[in-house]
């Protein structure tokens, strides 16, 4: 059972709106950018995923914790998050892969929360007003003077020209072995990796050595990968300019390559299109994408607050003319956001989404075969 704190906790949102409640996990003082994520299940991916370096993430679904946490599950070997809010955390733990309540995890994990606030107003607020930053106060922190909480507030860095991919990404390689006989070896880039993704593209008999960001592409050279991946993570994608030049080189050796999220963002920023902060973003296992292809709707696990701007419909130039045709691949149904890159004269796409999908849904898990497909079709002359 978990025993719920009674200490005093406020948020203070960027704006001067406060919403207070309960202290939940650690008590203290914490600030971040302040986002919703919709997804009912799955709350423990949440806490793991390194793209939510640097946020205060608060849970839509009211009622968290009755699963707890057990020592399978999580992401990654952190909990990146800055802050926690729910409604109503539950007081007892129920399933049998439980190993600790998830407000002793946070506790032990150092993560400062809050509980018992409107989750719902402060959604909408956050839909109507676009993220912000916040920051929660608790315990002692909870009783300062509200214009010292609203500066430390507004003196925090914004999400908008913040690099965080180095905050996250491996400081060593690891290679993770193929799943039954290799097929193909891949170069993945720790942009901010979930572990369900190495394991999906194993699971495909691929072995995959996962490299820091700050790789340079005379190491993927002298590697001679079958195929390159960038994966999802935290930031602004227009601070990446390293990784940008690394992919630039990816496409002109004709590597085959994927990518996703972040990913998704550095292929279109390689193609020579803007990247933008999105008001809100989208967070949940619940987001509806249209692939153009197939005509097929998806409902896709996300987590992402900038996009590509790229435009919707046929074939396009891309801005940087030597990589030729590029195509808008998927699409977001709730507001047109794009949501895959496909180039036609390069071995190359990259979706904003997840399709490693952990907790779920499991619909664009394809994706994966779509790569090994492209490795297989890609001469092995076009990669010496």
């Amino acid at each position: 059972m978990s025993l719920l704190s009674s200490a005093p906790a406020v948020l203070v949102l960027e704006d001067g709106r406060t919403f207070r409640g309960r202290a939940y996990g650690a008590t203290g003082r914490t600030v971040g950018e302040v986002v919703f994520t919709t997804g009912m299940t799955g709350y423990q991916e949440t806490l793991t995923d390194p793209s939510f370096q640097r946020q205060i993430v608060v849970q839509t679904a009211p009622h968290i914790g009755n699963t707890g946490v057990n020592d399978e599950d999580d992401e990654s070997d952190g909990y990146w998050i800055a802050g926690y809010v729910v409604r109503d955390p539950s007081r007892r733990v129920s399933n049998w892969r439980a190993t600790e309540g998830l407000e002793e995890r946070l506790t032990r994990r150092g993560i400062v929360g809050i509980s018992g606030i409107d989750t719902r107003a402060l959604t909408r607020h956050i839909r109507d007003r676009g993220a912000m930053r916040a920051g929660i106060f608790s315990g002692d922190e909870a009783g300062l003077d509200a214009q010292t909480q609203l500066a430390a507030v507004r003196e925090s860095a914004p999400m908008a020209g913040s690099r965080l991919v180095d905050e996250v990404s491996t400081t060593q390689p690891y290679t993770i072995p193929a799943v039954g006989p290799q097929r193909f070896r891949v170069l993945a880039y720790d942009l901010g990796i979930k572990s369900a993704t190495p394991e999906q593209l194993a699971a495909r008999g691929m072995e995959v050595t996962v490299v820091p960001a700050s790789t340079p592409f005379e190491r993927i050279l002298e590697l001679a990968p079958d195929g390159v991946f960038f994966s999802n993570g935290p930031g602004d994608p227009a601070t990446s300019d390293h990784e940008v030049e690394v992919l630039r080189s990816v496409l002109r050796a004709r590597i085959p390559f994927f990518g996703i999220c972040f990913g998704n963002q550095l292929l279109g920023r390689a193609l020579g299109f803007d990247t933008f902060k999105l008001t809100f973003g989208h967070r949940g296992a619940n987001q509806p994408v249209l692939d153009v292809e197939t005509g097929r709707v998806e409902i896709t696990s996300q987590n992402h607050g900038f996009a590509v701007a790229a435009p919707l419909g046929e074939p396009v130039t891309a801005p940087q003319a030597e990589f030729g045709r590029v195509q808008v691949s998927h699409i977001g149904l709730n507001d047109q956001v794009v949501e895959g890159l496909r180039c036609l004269d390069t071995p190359a796409f990259s979706v904003q989404f997840h399709p490693e999908s952990a907790a779920g849904p499991h619909d664009s898990r394809g994706l994966f075969d779509r790569f090994a497909d492209m490795m297989t079709d890609s001469p092995a002359s076009a990669r010496a």
